[in-house]
């Protein structure tokens, strides 16, 4: 069907179809899913870290099943017209599902680390022309928060008590069918959110700081972006959690933390450690060189032994073996995100901020598919935090922390502050 004498009816009808086929052969892409670690490495692993003699945990991963075959992709992929915007999206879409299959064949073999870096890039990598790497930005983070010392709040809430603590406030955001919140003892992170459930891991502690992050990072950007690309009318695929939109949509959630004051000094450099972590497991460091590293940064054994989890997740935890990159784009993505809101208001876009919560999209994604926007093929998110409707105080902020970046701590003082 040629794309100029398509009547509008058909030319919906051909995109739903070609997206019916893409979550067909996306869905059985889960990342994350496919990276969970046995709950016994856990416990083996501390009871070394008690006797004195800490030993990197053994663990043995296989590939999940049930991995469409490459050559289904590529078949999938010569179907689309990459003339149109939305059939070039789509098709973009079902090669970051490839790239994720082969990331996921890869897991426990020596090639994990390569296929995770052509993913979601190495950390010493530029955020873009011109901008530092992510790995510079965390450096930059950690040497601009070492001599700010505050109280950090403790962990006083049990995992139950956090969920009570999230229920009414998820309600509220979600008032016609809030998403289930469930105990999960197996998880690397402390939450994680889909379309339909946020889990916490089981066994944890939580402060109030922290589940304020939670609240606007998992639930208010997570939740609500894959709530809303499931709901569009055409493209079911923009519900899609796939590796393309990482780096725009936990850069999001960063801001979201940012801009609703809930990130603290703690959970900001926890972010830069990680990035830092990578590096350093891609040079060669160990898991207990790196459990050692955030130990030292003050994080507790067992959250210690989360974070380097995190890292190594993709092998068996031996030196260079199984590192996941993907903590990286959490600061390459804040970076570019909060310079893709700033330029989108200046240069008139008002439009394109809140487009990105119309479902797992990049930054790039809103723009190359405004025609998609206008014509109704992609509806407006039903759900967005309020930061992201009020672009006056949005781009105040933005602003304001642009220049506060560049303000060199050591090279001031109280003194340096006085009217004398």
């Amino acid at each position: 069907m040629s794309l100029s004498t398509a009547s509008s009816t058909e030319l919906r009808d051909m995109r739903a179809e070609l997206d019916r086929l893409v979550v067909k052969a996306a869905r059985p892409v889960r990342v994350l899913t496919a990276l969970g670690w046995p709950e016994n490495v856990e416990a083996r692993f501390l009871r070394s870290v008690r006797l004195g003699a800490p030993d990197s945990p053994r663990v043995k991963l296989t590939p999940p099943s049930g991995l469409p075959d490459d050559l289904d992709y590529a078949a999938l992929i010569r179907r689309f017209d990459r003339g149109d915007p939305v059939q070039d999206w789509l098709a973009r879409t079902v090669e970051s599902a490839r790239a994720g299959a082969d990331l996921l064949r890869s897991i426990g073999t020596s090639a994990f680390t390569e296929r995770s870096l052509e993913i979601y890039g190495r950390p010493s990598d530029p955020v873009h022309p011109g901008a530092p790497s992510a790995l510079a930005a965390a450096r930059h983070f950690l040497r601009a928060t070492a001599r700010l010392r505050v109280d950090t709040p403790p962990p006083e809430l049990s995992d139950e008590e956090a969920i009570e603590w999230l229920r009414p406030r998820i309600e509220v955001a979600f008032p016609d069918s809030p998403p289930r919140l469930e105990l999960d003892p197996g998880m690397a992170s402390l939450a994680s959110a889909g379309s339909t459930r946020i889990r916490l891991r089981q066994g944890a502690r939580f402060s109030r700081v922290q589940l304020r992050q939670l609240l606007h990072h998992e639930a208010l950007v997570h939740t609500a972006t894959r709530r809303n690309g499931k709901g569009q009318p055409v493209l079911k695929s923009l519900g899609l959690s796939l590796p393309r939109t990482t780096a725009t949509q936990e850069g999001l959630a960063s801001l979201a933390e940012l801009v609703s004051d809930a990130m603290d000094l703690t959970r900001l450099r926890r972010i830069a450690l990680r990035v830092v972590a990578i590096q350093d497991a891609l040079d060669g460091a160990s898991f207990v060189e790196i459990w050692a590293r955030f130990r030292a940064a003050g994080q507790s054994d067992e959250e210690s032994y989360h974070s380097t989890r995190r890292i190594f997740r993709g092998g068996d935890g031996t030196p260079g073996h199984g590192v996941f990159a993907k903590d990286a784009v959490y600061v390459r993505g804040l970076v570019r995100v909060q310079g893709f809101l700033l330029t989108a208001i200046r240069d008139g876009h008002k439009t394109l901020p809140l487009r990105l919560f119309s479902g797992r999209l990049t930054s790039g994604d809103v723009v190359d598919l405004t025609q998609a926007f206008e014509e109704g093929t992609i509806t407006p998110p039903a759900i967005a935090p309020r930061w992201v409707r009020n672009l006056d105080c949005l781009a105040a902020f933005l602003t304001v922390g642009g220049l506060m970046a560049r303000v060199d701590l050591d090279a001031v003082d109280l003194e340096s502050f006085t009217d004398r």
